[in-house]
């Protein structure tokens, strides 16, 4: 049940400010511990700022969608939802310049297909990346129990998708429409927005549900509003006022977005490429002496020209390659 789940205990907040203060808090932390880096160059064009940050998580949330849209086999609704609510949750806690979000998309993927029991190996997962398939599992692999964790464990996510049944249900029931059942392809487009949008963060599964069942509705050049008034909050009309500020911010959250421009996303991410956490860049030395630690027991170390690797670690960042 959501009222007493730790979606809204500890993952729904107050405003879209609380979660930008929680973004630039990350973002200068990280500045703060790496700021040696920049050898005296201006901080902001070394590190990404976090409006630039929060450009490139944008356009990363279209690569997640993209990347779920192919998946084969066909990857249930709730897999979806739960990926993206894992993305997000992510990065309120961490900065794309600690861990890259081509990475921990996947990652993110990956445990959603487990808690929502959508059963894919390791290797039909990455069957669907583009590049060095060993190198993404073990990408994959490595991140999963980081992911896990700083979603603090909390992993099951109460998605709008029940919700929107029932209220299908009961407009067939109680109210006057016909063939309610054609509102779903709105519904669906509308529930797809909101993925871009920090709605699931913000507000309650039914609020979305009823917002993507209003939308679908006036779509359809059908009016709801005595349903809602009348059969839905007979009883409870108090929660009314709250409830229709809701689905009307909900609305206005979808409608108000903008897909991010690519030549910026492109820049961003060639500075990204300088200012990230090389302890967290699979390409590069000190991470891979990261897993020969991970992976090694201490008294099996192997001397410093010894080969050992975990993948492929030589090629380059196309080597995991979700975006194509």
């Amino acid at each position: 049940m959501y009222p007493v789940s730790s979606q809204k205990r500890s993952w729904t907040f107050a405003n879209e400010g609380q979660l930008m203060e929680f973004r630039v808090e990350q973002n200068s932390k990280y500045i703060e511990l790496h700021e040696e880096e920049a050898q005296g160059r201006d901080l902001n064009e070394h590190f990404l700022t976090s409006a630039e940050e929060r450009l490139l998580l944008k356009q990363y949330e279209i690569y997640l969608f993209d990347f779920c849209r192919r998946f084969e086999p066909p990857m249930p609704k709730c897999v979806v939802g739960t990926a993206f609510h894992y993305f997000k949750r992510f990065y309120l806690n961490n900065s794309p310049m600690d861990y890259h979000p081509k990475e921990i998309l996947a990652t993110c993927v990956f445990v959603a297909c487990k808690v929502e029991e959508f059963n894919v190996s390791i290797n039909q997962f990455v069957n669907n990346i583009k590049g060095d398939r060993n190198k993404a599992t073990d990408i994959v692999l490595s991140n999963e129990l980081l992911l896990i964790g700083q979603l603090n464990y909390y992993l099951t996510i109460h998605n709008p998708f029940r919700p929107i049944e029932g209220f299908l249900i009961d407009i067939k029931t109680r109210s006057n429409m016909q063939n309610p059942d054609r509102l779903r392809p709105h519904i669906d487009s509308f529930i797809d927005s909101t993925y871009y949008s920090d709605a699931c963060l913000l507000h309650t599964p039914s609020q979305i549900a009823l917002a993507a069942v209003l939308h679908a509705a006036s779509r359809e050049q059908e009016n709801l509003d005595s349903y809602v008034t009348d059969l839905l909050f007979v009883s409870a009309r108090e929660k009314l006022p709250g409830l229709i500020d809701a689905v009307r911010k909900i609305r206005i959250m979808v409608k108000q977005y903008q897909q991010p421009d690519r030549e910026k996303v492109k820049a961003i991410e060639k500075k990204l490429d300088k200012c990230r956490n090389q302890a967290n860049n699979p390409d590069s030395e000190l991470y891979k002496e990261r897993l020969r630690r991970l992976y090694t027991d201490e008294d099996d170390m192997p001397a410093e020209d010894a080969s050992f690797h975990i993948a492929d670690v030589s090629s380059d960042t196309s080597a995991m390659n979700i975006s194509q």
